[in-house]
């Protein structure tokens, strides 16, 4: 679950994260407001979406103007520039061409910054650790640095029994080039964020920039926090942290059923039982020149009317023009998933070309049902054939 920057901020700050002081708007005049309550004489109008890049981005209606984070000198502009951005379009590299309307800023005070670092903790999928990553070439995309100055990124693993140990926090703030107060500072911090991570159930914390200020304060400029929703059952205090504005409704209706949904840029729906099975579907489908329009995992134990529903969430993309339904029948049932094919189609009065492949318990009873629906469903019987059905299917439709 992604959250705003000032709510991340606000966490890490409960953990003993040094951050600058900043308060939330929705209007102009709260935002000037807010920086009435701050020591001036710079200030700082951060726009608040869920994606990265926000101070390179550029607003719709206005191209060619500022991005979404400027620095201003008196209260009076605050309220200008965030008049500027609340209700307005904003496209970073993050958000893709449609862009994402800003709907909150930050007010934060502003800082004497003499240093930009990096500095993360997520899980390494290779050691199956949490790993903390730094680099000296903060402010930056850290994917560009990784490609084009991999020895400028500093991976330190911690053991998971042993935990955060203070020679970790020393090994990166060496490596970041911080001197004297400066490394006890950073060794409190990492500390302070290794306990957020674990304590808040994170899967991703990221600062970028990490500053020292021109009088050698170490700080997080900046804060991405993302939390593992599997685990919200233990923090039901995050529910209301979530904006579901910000999130896909396809994903978020899904999210409702127990379907795991992933919307894509494709136009060939995808509808397949299991997660391992699912990717390997959206490889086939690429491999026989389609593209695939959404990752979606009906689970192992799916009834009729879920199958209905992943059924109208496919179809909610209109640039759809196809669906592969994939089911191998081990727990579910192909009977019972053929019957949710067919009401689905029937209900949703289904425009598009639809393959089906069943295999596993039942499967026989799941084709004859099909089969006898009346139905346009093209049947396939192994995933190949499937994919090739759908692609050629969908080419000969335009």
């Amino acid at each position: 679950m992604n959250i705003h920057e000032y709510q991340g901020k606000a966490l890490l700050a409960r953990f003993g994260v040094a951050v600058p002081r900043g308060f939330v708007a929705y209007t102009a005049a709260e935002a000037m407001e807010a920086a009435r309550k701050l020591p001036g004489p710079v200030y700082v109008v951060k726009s608040q979406i869920h994606a990265g890049g926000r101070g390179k981005g550029r607003f719709k209606h206005d191209p060619d103007g500022k991005g979404g984070v400027r620095v201003v000198k008196s209260v009076e502009e605050v309220g200008t520039q965030a008049e500027a951005m609340l209700g307005k379009i904003l496209v970073t590299k993050q958000t893709g061409p449609a862009g994402k309307e800003v709907k909150r800023v930050f007010i934060e005070e502003g800082c004497d910054i003499r240093r930009e670092m990096y500095l993360s903790l997520l899980m390494d999928r290779a050691t199956s650790r949490l790993t903390i990553v730094a680099s000296t070439e903060g402010g930056m995309d850290i994917e560009k640095v990784a490609h084009e100055h991999p020895e400028k990124i500093i991976k330190v693993a911690i053991d998971p029994i042993a935990g955060y140990q203070q020679f970790h926090g020393r090994r990166v703030a060496f490596a970041l080039g911080l001197e004297d107060k400066q490394v006890g500072t950073a060794v409190k911090m990492l500390a302070a964020m290794y306990k957020a991570f674990v304590e808040l159930d994170c899967s991703l914390i990221e600062v970028n920039p990490l500053i020292v200020t021109g009088a050698g304060q170490v700080m997080a400029l900046d804060a991405k926090v993302n939390l593992d929703d599997n685990a919200l059952f233990r923090h039901k205090e995050f529910a209301d942290l979530r904006d579901e504005s910000e999130e896909d409704p396809a994903e978020l209706e899904a999210a409702r059923h127990d379907l795991n949904y992933v919307k894509l840029d494709g136009n060939i729906g995808c509808m397949v039982n299991g997660a391992g099975l699912a990717m390997a579907t959206m490889d086939i489908i690429k491999l026989y020149g389609g593209e695939p329009a959404n990752f979606l995992d009906v689970g192992g134990g799916a009834t009729r009317e879920r199958v209905t529903t992943a059924f109208k969430i496919i179809l909610s993309d209109p640039n759809v023009e196809g669906i592969l339904v994939n089911i191998f029948g081990g727990i579910m049932r192909c009977d019972v998933i053929a019957e949710g094919v067919v009401a689905a189609a029937r209900e949703v009065s289904l425009h598009v070309p639809l393959v089906v492949r069943l295999e596993g318990t039942n499967v026989e009873l799941g084709k004859k049902i099909m089969r006898e629906s009346g139905l346009p469903i093209l049947s396939a019987d192994n995933l190949g054939e499937a994919a090739e059905k759908v692609v050629q299917a969908v080419r000969e439709a335009k």
